[in-house]
């Protein structure tokens, strides 16, 4: 079968998320394409930072709520599973409009960790609680 992607190959922004998120620890194939294409969509709307930066960003969220928290801290480190905790915690809050509707992506596209979902109460039915 002949992919779209093969025949005209990728695009320089798809190149660019795939490889942030292998340097988050988490293999591009893992993440659906229509999920990659919703977040260079959102990047283009709301980043505010280079596309590099917004991508890597964007990839360590994504990472942290598709990996268990240690798993991420061992590819990652403390200080970066830190981090991202808190960027989830102030998401759930309403503080990061841009990390929230990441975390709803990954909670609607199903690759979210059921451990992150557990941990933060995260539930399409109901508002999100943080920890």
């Amino acid at each position: 079968m002949l992919r779209f992607f093969d025949m005209f190959g990728r695009s320089s922004e798809l190149t660019a998320l795939d490889e942030a998120l292998k340097a988050a620890g988490l293999h591009p194939l893992l993440i659906p394409e229509p999920v990659k294409l919703t977040i260079l969509q959102l990047q283009r709307k709301h980043a505010t930072q280079n596309r590099a930066q917004a991508f890597a960003d964007a990839a360590q969220l994504l990472a942290y709520c598709v990996l268990e928290q240690a798993q991420f801290a061992a590819v990652n480190g403390a200080g970066a599973a830190e981090n991202a905790e808190k960027r989830v915690a102030a998401a759930l809050d309403g503080a990061n409009p841009m990390d929230e509707k990441l975390i709803l992506l990954a909670l609607h596209s199903g690759v979210i960790s059921e451990e992150m979902a557990d941990r933060f109460d995260i539930d399409s039915d109901e508002p999100a609680t943080g920890p």
